[in-house]
């Protein structure tokens, strides 16, 4: 467990700096007994991203031959995982499970927060997949060592892309589950554990993102950016996941609707989509508009970061060789264990390889500069990476917002166009999420 206390340090690094990361919800409590329950699609980066949203130290559940595994078992072991035996695996060792369970029963009474994933598997599904009963079990057994409920707080992962550096990822925190009723029962009741399981997935369904197929995805991200934009609404992450929850329902109750033609309704969405982007807009910027003098005034504020362009050279020429050699070698060990897995190495291969890379450099630099300079190099290098990266995401944001200008301001007759298509179909929404239904999704 020596690297358990500083989880959170290091998986805030690691996951700032692989993804565009964002956090929000409802609050996880900062101290006592919680069991986080959360979605897994994303290996071993699932677990980094709950410790960065809890804003605490968390012991997760994990796999028994990850501990065993040749690259990533001793990190599992480090940062103090407790093993499940699953029948799976090696149905000689599922005795076992009992020394866990009441091992993680009693950190849960004795005020630590402990993690799971329900799922059993990590997976590359669209939609969260059916719940194994551990969850439940847990709970049940440390309600009863500490005499009551405590929370079981859900926690749900949405990625734009999960394989691609500086993706868009999410985490959001959802209310605790309701299960005072059940917690003194036990684990022995059959019902109970079946009940809790219910509510834990049904809790789970709210900060999770549960598509038919992901060509879904664009479709619905696309809906809930228009009604946003034409209706109003918070940018709080819980509520933008309840409108994406919303648009996918409306979709698949599109489907069963034997009179509607959604695939039409599907392809507009998909194009008014496309177009948007080509023009550099949004379906919010569209209906933005933009003067002369805010445009100028953007352009002065955006002077200095000419100045921080040479930064961002110096980065890609310094760490073009590691960064391709990780991307490569870190998608191929990946691609052997699953798709889920391809982020996971390229992390831990990407710390290995650019901190191998940063002594390279400082050992070739104490040639000419001594062993202090040399030392401030190893030190500076990777300020000078993490700077490269936020001069090129600015410079790439900077771009963006000159083409949606000029798109405003030299193809009015177009954009014109597009806002009333963009208000047709916020109606045609609006007309989907208001029509009764008695589908549950």
């Amino acid at each position: 467990m020596w690297l358990h206390r500083v989880m959170p340090a290091i998986s805030n690094v690691a996951c700032h700096t692989y993804y565009r990361l964002t956090t929000g919800g409802a609050e996880l409590p900062h101290d006592g007994p919680v069991l986080i329950v959360a979605n897994h699609s994303n290996s071993l980066m699932d677990p980094a991203l709950v410790v960065v949203a809890a804003h605490r130290t968390v012991r997760f559940m994990a796999k028994s031959p990850l501990f065993k595994h040749p690259i990533v078992g001793w990190l599992v072991r480090a940062v103090g995982s407790v093993p499940v035996y699953r029948r799976m695996d090696d149905p000689k060792l599922v005795a076992q499970n009992f020394d866990s369970l009441r091992d993680v029963h009693r950190a849960i009474a004795d005020g630590y927060a402990v993690g799971i994933f329900p799922e059993g598997i990590s997976h590359s599904a669209a939609r969260l997949q059916p719940l194994k009963t551990g969850a439940a079990r847990i709970a049940l057994g440390a309600a009863a060592l500490r005499g009551g409920s405590f929370p079981i707080v859900p926690m749900g992962m949405v990625f734009r892309d999960r394989r691609t550096f500086r993706s868009s990822a999410r985490v959001i925190v959802g209310q605790s589950a309701e299960w005072d009723d059940l917690a003194l029962r036990g684990t022995e009741d059959k019902e109970a554990v079946r009940e809790l399981t219910r509510r834990i997935d049904a809790s789970m369904r709210t900060v999770t993102l549960n598509l038919r197929s992901w060509a879904d995805e664009q479709i619905i991200r696309c809906a809930e950016r228009i009604w946003a934009a034409e209706f109003g609404a918070s940018s709080n992450l819980g509520d933008e996941m309840v409108r994406l929850q919303t648009a996918t329902d409306a979709l698949a109750r599109l489907r069963l609707d034997a009179d509607s033609d959604w695939r039409s309704f599907a392809r507009e969405l998909r194009a008014h989509d496309k177009l948007l982007s080509r023009l550099g807009l949004t379906p919010a910027s569209l209906n933005d508009g933009v003067s002369s003098e805010t445009a100028i005034w953007w352009a002065l504020r955006r002077l200095p970061l000419l100045l921080l362009l040479p930064v961002a050279a110096v980065g890609l020429l310094l760490f073009w060789l590691p960064r391709e050699i990780t991307g490569y070698f870190g998608t191929k060990l990946g691609l052997l264990e699953g798709e889920d897995a391809v982020p996971t190495y390229r992390v831990l291969l990407g710390a290995i390889v650019f901190t191998l890379w940063f002594l390279l450099l400082a050992v070739l630099s104490s040639f000419a500069i001594g062993f202090w300079g040399a030392l401030v190099v190893f030190l500076s290098l990777p300020l000078i990476g993490f700077g490269a990266i936020a001069v090129g995401e600015t410079r790439r944001m900077s771009w963006v917002a000159a083409r949606r200008f000029f798109a405003q301001r030299f193809e009015r007759e177009r954009v014109t166009a597009l806002r009333r298509r963009q208000a047709g179909l916020a109606e045609r929404l609006r007309a989907l999420v208001d029509a009764p239904s008695s589908l549950t999704v």
